[in-house]
């Protein structure tokens, strides 16, 4: 059942309520008698652990293929010419 909090116009004192959905709200201070309004406060509901947001369920990268965190930005080193890369071995054949 829902909490609700309701403060008194007259006497300013604050109090609590469990209530039904379907009950009617306080109209009563039960200190002085005065009317009340009901008072709207951030629900107490906590999500604790993993799994409540989007990136918990995104699919984990291989530590080799992980990627630094930020924004980097990539120095200007060129790459060397392809006639000083050695050849693959899987491309090269030899004959005999």
């Amino acid at each position: 059942m829902p909490l609700y909090e309701y403060k008194c116009d007259k006497c300013g004192a604050t109090f609590e309520v469990i209530q039904k959905v379907a009950e009617p709200p306080v109209k009563k201070c039960p200190q002085c008698g005065g009317s009340v309004k009901k008072i709207i406060s951030p629900p107490a509901l906590q999500f604790k652990g993993s799994g409540f947001y989007i990136t918990d369920y995104a699919k984990k990268e291989k530590p080799s293929e992980s990627k630094p965190k930020g924004k980097t930005t990539k120095a200007a080193t060129p790459e060397p010419p392809a006639a000083d890369k050695k050849p693959d071995k899987e491309t090269t054949s030899t004959a005999k």
